[in-house]
């Protein structure tokens, strides 16, 4: 209940509307009656109310060997040599948001929702959920997309996937953000205690409870400190999209009890250029993490994020827009361990 706790408490020192969500919570957890919200038609406006306006997708299908069909959502803009990006655990395709407007003038972007998540629908029964099943059907979703061995960029569980692409000869590059699967027992059952019970508290939260919440600065580090090193410049909207999709998530419970397989990630790749980034602030997956990754993949280049939390798109989308832009560069050089951008080594964090 701390968690909970801390942020009605926070909640409640935000007065008017955030006050009443603060109510109303605590009236659903004491299993009171919740007072019908108006809706912004019928007060009048948009004061209280997050508006995230409803986005267009396109929908692709891949297969997996004989297995069923995928269905994955995705956006694609921009020019140049193709990029995928792939989101995390519980996340949607609009986390990149912050920074595809940076990269779309050399690259061309590709942003999916992993099945279950975002606009894709959940994986049909009849199709596992483990690495390799996921690296097939993604290749048949590239080849779907008419891209050969596209630059694959990843966040979290995305970024454990981006690797195993690459591991299978599937992507030119691959760009990690604080990829899943190189924790310890003690990190892997911290990392999925935090996810679970946000997961559980917001899906607690009635839709205008949350839309009020986020917009107090108060209820907003309780809800993200944990993810976001910069949460005070993380706006209201986006908080509200990413605890949705988080709530709404069809494919979470399964492709939670999915990671919990051992030996996520084993071996090398020794032919695809490869950066690890890491925020230096990273509460969810901390960032020492990402020596285990260097000690299996020792040609890989390792770039810290300063600052920055577990999701650095919102913290700093313009160095992790400098990291992907230098990553899949045409040259490469395998090994180097700087910051982006600059010639001089990184500094302690990594």
């Amino acid at each position: 209940m701390a968690w909970i706790t801390a942020l009605v408490s926070a909640a409640g020192r935000g007065g008017g509307r955030v006050g009443q969500a603060a109510a109303d919570l605590r009236g659903l957890l004491l299993g009171g009656p919740l007072p019908r919200w108006r809706t912004a038609t019928e007060s009048g406006g948009e004061r209280g109310h997050v508006v995230v306006e409803p986005r267009t997708a396109w929908f692709v299908h891949g297969r997996a060997g004989d297995l069923g069909s995928v269905t994955v959502a995705y956006e694609r803009q921009g020019a140049g040599e193709p990029v995928v990006l792939l989101h995390g655990l519980g996340s949607h395709r609009l986390a990149w948001d912050p920074v595809v407007p940076l990269i779309t003038g050399q690259r061309e972007v590709i942003a999916m929702d992993l099945p279950g998540f975002g606009q894709s629908p959940d994986l049909d029964p009849a199709v596992p959920r483990d690495l390799e099943t996921a690296v097939a059907w993604l290749g048949s979703v590239f080849a779907a997309l008419g891209v050969e061995r596209p630059h694959v960029v990843g966040h979290s569980l995305g970024g454990l996937i981006a690797l195993r692409l690459g591991q299978a000869g599937l992507a030119r590059s691959v760009t990690a953000l604080a990829p899943a699967g190189f924790w310890t027992d003690a990190e892997r059952r911290y990392a999925y205690a935090v996810v679970s019970t946000a997961r559980q508290w917001v899906r607690l939260l009635p839709q205008p409870a949350l839309e009020a919440l986020v917009r107090t600065a108060p209820a907003r580090a309780v809800l993200t400190g944990t993810l976001y090193g910069r949460w005070e410049a993380c706006p209201p909207h986006a908080v509200a999209a990413a605890l949705r999709t988080l709530r709404e998530s069809a494919g979470f419970e399964a492709t939670l009890k999915a990671g919990r397989a051992p030996g996520l990630f084993t071996g090398d790749i020794p032919d695809v250029p490869v950066t690890i980034a890491w925020g230096t602030h990273d509460r969810l997956l901390p960032p020492r993490q990402a020596e285990r990754v260097r000690a299996m993949i020792p040609n890989a280049r390792l770039v810290p994020l300063p600052d920055c939390g577990h999701v650095p798109m919102l913290d700093a989308a313009d160095l992790v827009a400098r990291t992907i832009l230098d990553a899949t560069a045409a040259q490469q050089p395998p090994g180097a361990e700087q910051a982006p951008g600059s010639g001089e080594p990184p500094g302690p964090g990594l």
